[in-house]
């Protein structure tokens, strides 16, 4: 199965009525779409009821990808506000439960910074990951431009098919060691994971001007045809490598990714059932 979605669901305002308030936003995006990735995970451990109000606002089939704490990644160079890395990763694990009970636990994102780069070290803290998260099925996606490189790219997608990591597969700009290549492998039979960020060369790395708001331009672009159809064949190929594929827009600066996810799926001719009920289709 082929599942499309956003990251996020609170500034995709092309699926939202103009009178539609922001805590009817994720009831309202379920009913365009199956699966979101949850990012507020990332800035803070979430308390468990806000997890159960999720679960209670979407459908019974609805999923979440829910991204690593940034703690957990390195994002976050201390175990803040825990005592240690150990206890960071109960509380996390503890947060999601109601996910994993509600069947609605797509996987957990491990997104590593750009300095995360190829080496010892840094594959034994994968090891780390897998061995804290071997219950719940876990996506890796890295940053850093050495773990494709040709002396290490096999050993890289070794790595992940001997701890089960689903693949990251990405299309970003290509910029140097802050970027990584599309490498379409499947390292999961299960699950695969597909992240859009956008094509935009000047605005993916961080400025020296500290005045400008990156974010704001880091992911502003808008894939025409042409680059759809492409993955369109990538995707359907990596569909009968894997059970589930997972793709997820994030080229939202300019407001573009749902668009291009609505464009997507009408490439792959594919219709979702058990999807909110939707009162107005804009689309």
């Amino acid at each position: 199965m082929i599942y499309l979605g956003l990251t996020g669901w609170r500034d995709h305002f092309d699926l939202y009525t103009p009178d539609t308030k922001s805590n009817l936003r994720l009831q309202a995006y379920s009913s365009h779409f199956p699966i979101v990735e949850l990012d507020a995970s990332y800035y803070a451990v979430q308390p468990i009821r806000n997890m159960k109000k999720w679960i209670n606002e979407t459908p019974d089939s609805f999923q979440f990808v829910v991204k690593a704490f940034k703690g957990m990644t390195g994002h976050q160079r201390t175990n803040a506000p825990f005592q240690s890395k150990s206890e960071m990763f109960g509380a996390f694990i503890e947060s999601i439960e109601p996910l994993i009970e509600a069947n609605k636990l797509a996987m957990v994102l491990f997104q590593f910074p750009p300095w995360f780069d190829f080496s010892q070290d840094h594959m034994l803290y994968l090891r780390y990951c897998v061995q804290k998260m071997d219950q719940f099925p876990i996506a890796l996606e890295f940053r850093h431009q050495s773990w494709y490189r040709k002396e290490n790219r096999e050993q890289t997608i070794e790595l992940m098919r001997e701890d089960n990591w689903i693949h990251t597969i990405v299309d970003e700009p290509q910029v140097g060691d802050g970027s990584i290549p599309i490498v379409p492998v499947v390292t999961n039979p299960g699950k695969t994971l597909i992240r859009f960020h956008g094509r935009n060369v000047y605005g993916w790395n961080r400025p020296k001007d500290k005045e400008t708001n990156w974010r704001e331009v880091r992911y502003l672009y808008q894939y025409n045809q042409t680059e759809l159809l492409e993955w369109r064949e990538r995707i359907l190929q990596i569909a009968k490598e894997t059970k589930d594929v997972y793709v997820l827009f994030n080229n939202n600066s300019g407001g573009d990714a749902a668009g291009n996810a609505k464009t997507l799926q009408t490439m792959l001719d594919i219709d979702y059932d058990g999807l909110a009920p939707q009162q107005l289709r804009l689309f």
